[in-house]
């Protein structure tokens, strides 16, 4: 039984999306903030402080300053109270490209969590424009406890609206929260004024057990490996050659519809759909706008792939395939609902795009209609412009957005109890109730000591009643991805091996045996590596503002490239339009935008 999760498809980007390829993150965080999807909750309750239950490991204070060690006394231990009355802090979220389901004030999990906490959460989700919402809440002061702004993040903080980590981190009492990142990183949350305020609640501990690559890759219907007898397809020229081949053979579905080669969005911020391939075909990570040159460790140099050669490359096979009819005639101009129909129809062979923009509507939808049984799932290829190639496609860590996350307001009535919670959801039973729920009722124990669930219990972490009424994640709370303490169990169950076998089909199970992987991670092969303190560089041109000379050049980037890519894709004489290209782009003073970008990963680098 696959896992079938509800995701609302919103034309928008903030946060959580600049996780994802290309430029379009930085476009859409800018330009588009207007329709950015949120969450919130404008009126403020207060309730009774109960007991706070800490972790009393000894920390090293992060802090860089004297300032901040001498306040370390103005931060009290949690102190215990009355248990059976949780007292209530309410959060708001601000939601990317998936807005969450509501749950019951009476959630039998969150009742459990509070027992063993003395914090009960109220979560509410809803759309709308942070900026605004903020900018309201200020104004009539009904911030919440808890606030993950996105885009707004950066408002609060000039409006001295958050609470600083500082003390916190450097007291005993909230290790686990120091522990989510090291003093590199956690420099990458300090703002001007010397403090944090805020952290990216997604980490990774102990040995990966992750089983999906969330990011960007080039796909690949599983029928077209199976076909071709599952062969190692390595390079852009391996792909296109494979679908030529394929649909040589192969113009429609068993029901008529006429097959796609290949597709992508070329539209609106999902246009890195198209743009943003270069740097992962040079071997590089997911940078975002720019490469970062790595080879001299010591003076890490911001490179522009736009006008590479292997942006050139990628462009004229693009053109080539196009000539040959292999690309989506209607390519240049489809919206998103288009683009995810295709998909959703089977027929498209190939394309290159993130996992979290098109796998759970698409996916459920093979399911529903019994294609997943026909083999048109997708797996991700990592393919480079050139044979023996190291790639980058893959990151084994969670990406760490240091310019929004958790916060909290001065609106909270009791900071102690506000992050003495979010300390305690990093413990491992409230952790495993989260992500796992109750032993025996939602998961079992074999003699190894794995994790297991029935098939009832599947089904029943499937129904939407039964997760309103008990299933209680938190999940924008601080949360780690990987290998439990006892060394055994994925701390999220869709990452234990069990369970996500069951969620495959069986064309899918086929081509993980041929292939001897299990995970999607193992089709890409990219090199473990660190990445540097500085990755990703998008989170810095995503705050470009224009006005000046590096964000108006950035945005006149984002313009060009949205315009020209698809001529360029389409024309009949590429070497002429490449030229007229490249003058249209030179035009945007690339190096105003490049140079800002040097100067923040020096900043970075020397942290």
């Amino acid at each position: 039984m696959s896992k079938k999760v509800l995701v609302v498809l919103v034309s928008v980007l903030c946060a959580a999306i600049l996780a994802g390829c290309g430029g379009s993150s930085e476009e859409s965080s800018a330009k588009e903030s207007s329709s950015e999807v949120t969450a919130s909750e404008t009126l403020k309750e207060t309730s009774e402080t109960t007991e706070k239950v800490v972790s009393e490991s000894d920390v090293k204070d992060p802090s860089s300053s004297g300032e901040n060690q001498a306040q370390v006394a103005s931060v009290s231990d949690p102190i215990a109270s009355d248990p059976t009355k949780p007292m209530e802090i309410k959060e708001l979220i601000f939601v990317s490209y998936l807005i969450d389901t509501e749950i019951d004030d009476n959630n039998e999990i969150k009742e459990e969590i509070a027992k063993k906490t003395g914090v009960r959460l109220k979560e509410r989700f809803v759309s709308d424009n942070p900026l605004n919402d903020v900018e309201n809440m200020m104004q009539n002061n009904t911030l919440p406890d808890l606030i993950d702004a996105g885009s707004a993040t950066q408002m609060l903080y000039e409006n001295n609206k958050l609470v600083p980590w500082d003390d916190y981190l450097a007291n005993s009492a909230y290790s686990n929260l120091r522990g989510m990142y090291s003093d590199k990183q956690w420099e990458l949350f300090r703002q001007e004024d010397g403090h944090i305020y805020w952290a990216s609640p997604n980490r990774s501990k102990g040995e990966s057990k992750e089983k999906i690559h969330d990011d960007c890759a080039f796909w690949i219907q599983v029928r077209v490996l199976e076909w071709a007898h599952y062969p190692k397809i390595e390079t852009l020229d391996e792909y296109f050659d494979l679908l030529e081949k394929y649909y040589a053979e192969n113009k429609e579905n068993a029901d008529g519809t006429k097959i796609i080669p290949y597709t992508a969005m070329a539209t609106g911020w999902r246009n890195y759909c198209l743009e943003s391939p270069p740097q992962f075909l040079a071997g590089y990570p997911n940078d975002g706008t720019v490469i970062v040159n790595a080879k001299d460790e010591n003076h890490p140099v911001v490179e522009d792939y736009n006008d590479s050669p292997t942006a050139k490359r990628y462009l004229q096979k693009l053109n080539e395939a196009f000539g040959k009819g292999l690309i989506d005639p209607d390519f240049f101009d489809m919206d998103i609902d288009q683009y995810i129909g295709k998909l959703s129809s089977g027929a498209v062979l190939g394309f290159f795009d993130a996992w979290w923009n098109f796998s759970s509507v698409v996916n459920d939808t093979f399911e529903t209609n019994g294609f997943d049984k026909l083999g048109y799932n997708y797996v991700p290829l990592a393919l480079t412009i050139d044979k023996g190639m190291t790639n980058h496609y893959h990151s084994y860590e969670k990406t760490i957005s240091s310019n929004n996350g958790i916060a909290v307001t001065t609106n909270c009535s009791d900071p102690d109890l506000a992050f003495s919670f979010l300390n305690r959801c990093l413990d491992e039973d409230i952790h495993n109730l989260r992500f796992w729920g109750v032993e025996g009722v939602d998961y079992e124990i074999d003699d190894q000591g794995l994790f297991y669930r029935t098939d009832e219990m599947r089904l029943n972490w499937l129904d939407p009643y039964y997760q309103y009424k008990h299933v209680c994640r938190y999940k924008y709370l601080p949360q780690y991805y990987g290998t439990s303490d006892d060394g055994k169990n994925a701390l999220h169950p869709e990452e234990q091996y069990s369970e996500f076998f069951l969620t495959l089909s069986e064309p899918l199970r086929k081509c993980f045996a041929v292939y001897e992987y299990t995970s999607y991670v193992d089709f890409l092969h990219s090199e473990v590596c660190d990445n540097g303190i500085w990755y990703p560089m998008y989170t810095h041109s995503s705050t470009l503002s224009s006005g000046t000379p590096p964000g108006d050049a950035f945005f006149r980037i984002l313009d060009c490239k949205l315009e020209w890519l698809p001529k360029i894709v389409m024309c009949k004489d590429f070497e002429a339009g490449w030229a007229e290209y490249m003058e249209a782009y030179k035009k945007c003073k690339p190096s105003d935008f490049l140079t800002e970008m040097q100067m923040e990963l020096d900043r970075r680098a020397s942290i």
